[in-house]
């Protein structure tokens, strides 16, 4: 069965790179650029992992990991920023928030740490 995984990031480069690395790994991937979009996307699918920019304009990265928090079964998260330090305290009441991600990644670690969380 494909996994369906939803990449919301705010700067096409990544949402196409990591489109394309996780498309070739057998992900069927759903994209939003900021966290309103998101959330409406959240509220009408169900997916295995979200991949999360935390800093986003509309709705912010933190909101939408409270969204996804209240959900009844929710969704295993990997959040990705170029301030991992700064945001660590925030993420730490976050059970579903899997792993963290500093900005720029090693683009090969994504399809492993993907594999590691489902």
């Amino acid at each position: 069965m494909t996994k369906d995984l939803l990449v919301v990031d705010d700067q096409p480069g990544i949402l196409l790179l990591l489109t394309d690395i996780l498309t070739n790994e057998g992900y069927h991937v759903t994209t939003a650029s900021d966290g309103k979009e998101a959330l409406e996307i959240l509220s009408e699918k169900k997916f295995s992992l979200v991949i999360l920019d935390y800093n986003l304009p509309m709705v912010n990265g933190i909101k939408v990991l409270e969204e996804i928090g209240k959900m009844a079964d929710p969704i295993p998260t990997i959040v990705m920023s170029g301030l991992v330090e700064k945001i660590e305290n925030d993420l730490e009441t976050l059970p579903h928030v899997k792993k963290v991600l500093a900005k720029p990644f090693n683009i090969q670690d994504i399809p492993i740490i993907v594999k590691q969380i489902l």
